[in-house]
């Protein structure tokens, strides 16, 4: 049965109360000065993963997906670790990403819950693409391997046939190679509706900012499909790649996190450039609360004028 707006609006409430750890603090801007490492950043469950993950994550854009830049990408995953940030995402879409995280996680994988993709829609692909993968990020395992930037239904028909990529990742998890299946898109949320509908996925990476709304919504469209399956939701473009904190709307990093979090969702997947960025996230959801239906709206109400700036990766 399909979740009514109502219903999922309702169950949303529900999940955030009962997946925070709220520690108490202001609305945006509540940043305070960090006086040293958050002792235990707040974390929610990732869907039926057993996995709980901090309310923020590092993704593989910023300086990580750079080519030759070791020295200035190993500390801004080191202080990510650091700071008990335990999500961390990669592809091999990202340049030399993978080739950093396995440099700079060596000692420390077994702390991560570790993430990466293909982008290869065969079974044949997809494997090879896993087996680079494991070796350039230096491990024997994925803690989740995830089908990378659905766009078109034509693209499911491929991954779901006999020779498609669910066969590799169905193959790979049966031989201890990763551990779940995942999806990601920030395109069409149509499409991946169809794509949990036709496989039980354990989580999704899609486009979650304070422009959603505006059209194509992943907000309306695809998380009430997530709950019912009972998915991890990992959040991305939070920032829109930094436009939403450089254009004239001015949220700050803790708006723009805030609103993502204040979602049905998991944590908030967000690239870095440099150590003090990573910090400057921590910071943010050290003492998160969930934003009011009001303050929600209110950004929203600020961003839609240049919505289409901040989409700018739909459809």
């Amino acid at each position: 049965m399909e979740l009514s707006r109502r219903e999922f609006l309702g169950w949303a409430a529900k999940a955030l109360a009962g997946l925070l750890f709220l520690k108490g603090g202001t609305r945006p801007g509540w940043a305070a000065p960090l006086s040293g490492p958050p002792s235990a950043l707040p974390t929610r469950p990732l869907g039926r993963t057993g996995h709980n993950v901090t309310l923020v994550s590092l993704g593989g854009e910023g300086i990580l997906r750079t080519t030759g830049r070791m020295r200035e990408a190993v500390p801004v995953i080191r202080r990510a670790l650091s700071l008990g940030i335990n999500y961390f995402d990669t592809a091999p879409a990202y340049q030399q990403s993978q080739d950093y995280l396995g440099e700079a996680l060596q000692g420390d994988r077994e702390r991560i819950f570790l993430a990466s993709k293909t982008h290869d829609r065969t079974r044949a692909g997809s494997l090879r693409l896993l087996e680079n993968s494991l070796r350039r990020l230096k491990t024997d395992h994925l803690d989740l391997w995830q089908l990378h930037d659905l766009r078109e239904m034509e693209e499911l028909e491929i991954i779901f046939s006999k020779e498609g990529a669910i066969r590799a990742m169905e193959e790979a998890r049966e031989q201890g190679m990763i551990r779940f299946l995942g999806i990601t898109g920030h395109t069409a949320p149509d499409v991946l509706v169809e794509a949990v509908r036709q496989h039980p996925f354990d989580s999704a990476l899609v486009a979650i900012n304070a422009a959603d709304r505006a059209r194509l919504s992943f907000i309306e469209e695809f998380l009430p499909a997530a709950a019912q399956k009972g998915m991890g939701v990992v959040a991305m473009k939070v920032m829109a790649r930094g436009l939403l904190l450089s254009h004239p709307t001015r949220l700050t990093p803790a708006e723009a996190i805030g609103y993502a979090l204040s979602q049905p969702v998991s944590t908030a997947l967000i690239g870095c450039s440099t150590p003090e960025e990573v910090e400057q996230n921590a910071r943010a959801v050290s003492s998160f609360q969930p934003l009011t239906s009001e303050e929600l709206r209110q950004l929203e109400e600020r961003v839609r004028p240049w919505s289409g700036q901040f989409d700018y990766f739909k459809r």
